[in-house]
């Protein structure tokens, strides 16, 4: 029988014939946890009474999102994460060292047709390479770093076509979003999305990495990107480990097809407090800000970071707005300061943190005030994220979050691209 790439990953995971619909115990190839979930994970291994760790050399935790502790509270959990990485001796990215799914991707261990598991919702980042890579939560990713296994439900495939070239000024970040205000939040609830066109093989790996991050913001299990020569010459700079590419048959089986012009696509923004509340930035022309944010999982990477300095060099941030860089991981950071787009930020008044996730989760680094707008480059705006719930928060590509924090109001960034 014809297959999507869900259903021939999870085939080859459960060692017999799947298809959507189908349940099955799956071997999985990588699985992680971060600051925010890994002291469940070890709560949870200590309730079930695992006697061993099967996943132990396929798994991972990252300190990341209060990273490094501001309070007593995190630094608790930082402890217990660090002292149970020690006993078990398990890979602990500890502060620094950046986000989590951008750690992973740099350490090498994800490849195309892998199943990889991890305690965040936007595990979903990986499937940029190919894998199939969704989120889990504690209790689950603790079984499945103990037996190696854990049970999966095979999706419906999603198959996403987009046709056209992105115009100047307009980003993969843009693009994303449009879908997800055209699909809406639940429009592709507990499916796998299949990413294909002239569109998204136009894209770098840095810009395939944000349209696969926000899948699950359109409801999805998983967001997959085929693998091509950019995603192997990508891969190669992390891993020496045999890359064997998995793809759809042609007469594959899709729950739906839809297709979608990128010439068409403006700069868009999702406006508070849901992704799928989409508009073009022309709509909130004018409408003041008082912090920007350039980071994450989604647009902390060095593409990102270099089409901000673009915008900023030789320009200063507006006296109203707090511009915060968040690089996405240290490999990033130290390229963008040997490229000189640190230094760049800085003189315009930017203020880069440390790397990792930054204000986005909302425990530190710019937690906004009450009635504050922020306009961000983060994955979601839903009410009280960034730490204030009765914050504004405004999602945009870089490019836009740039301009915008130039102009002190949010403002369409095709006029200041070069």
């Amino acid at each position: 029988m014809a297959k999507t790439i869900a259903e021939k990953i999870l085939s080859a995971h459960a060692g017999k014939d799947l298809k959507s619909g189908d349940y099955a115990i799956c071997k999985v190839d990588f699985c992680l946890g971060q600051d925010g979930t890994s002291g469940l994970i070890i709560d949870a291994l200590d309730k079930i009474k695992a006697k061993k760790l099967s996943a132990r050399s396929n798994f991972c935790m990252v300190i990341d999102h209060s990273a490094p502790s501001p309070n007593i509270g995190v630094s608790a959990i930082h402890k217990k994460m660090r002292a149970f990485a020690k006993k078990e001796s398990l890979k602990l990215y500890d502060i620094g060292c950046g986000v989590c799914h951008q750690v992973v991707l740099e350490s090498g261990n994800v490849l195309p047709g892998n199943l990889v598991a991890g305690a965040d919702s936007h595990t979903c980042t990986y499937g940029a390479l190919g894998a199939l890579s969704t989120g889990f939560g504690s209790t689950d990713l603790a079984i499945t770093l103990a037996s190696g296994n854990n049970w999966f439900k095979v999706p419906k495939t999603l198959k996403i076509v987009v046709d056209g070239k992105l115009a100047k000024g307009v980003y993969s970040k843009d693009l994303i979003l449009h879908i997800i205000g055209d699909l809406t939040a639940d429009g592709a609830t507990y499916e796998a999305v299949e990413f294909y066109g002239p569109a998204i093989k136009a894209l770098s790996m840095d810009e395939r990495f944000t349209i696969s991050n926000m899948a699950v913001e359109m409801g999805a299990k998983c967001g997959i990107i085929p693998p091509d020569d950019k995603t192997i010459k990508w891969l190669k700079q992390w891993t020496k480990k045999t890359i064997k590419p998995v793809y759809a048959d042609n007469d594959a089986v899709y729950d739906n097809i839809k297709h979608y012009d990128a010439s068409k696509i403006a700069p868009q923004v999702a406006m508070p407090h849901q992704v799928d509340n989409v508009c073009s930035i022309t709509k909130l022309k004018g409408k003041p800000i008082q912090e920007a944010f350039i980071g994450t999982c989604t647009n902390g990477r060095l593409e990102d970071l270099k089409i901000a300095a673009s915008i900023l060099k030789g320009k200063q941030v507006h006296p109203d707005v707090r511009l915060i860089v968040a690089p996405a991981s240290r490999p990033i950071f130290l390229k963008a300061m040997k490229a000189g787009i640190v230094k760049i930020l800085v003189e315009s008044g930017a203020n880069v943190v440390t790397p990792g996730c930054g204000p986005c989760v909302g425990t530190h680094n710019g937690v906004p005030s009450d009635g504050e707008a922020v306009l961000s480059t983060a994955n979601r705006n839903f009410k009280g994220r960034m730490g204030n719930p009765k914050a504004f928060i405004y999602l945009a590509s870089p490019a836009s979050v740039a301009v915008s924090a130039i102009t002190g109001k949010i403002t369409d960034p095709r006029s200041y691209i070069k």
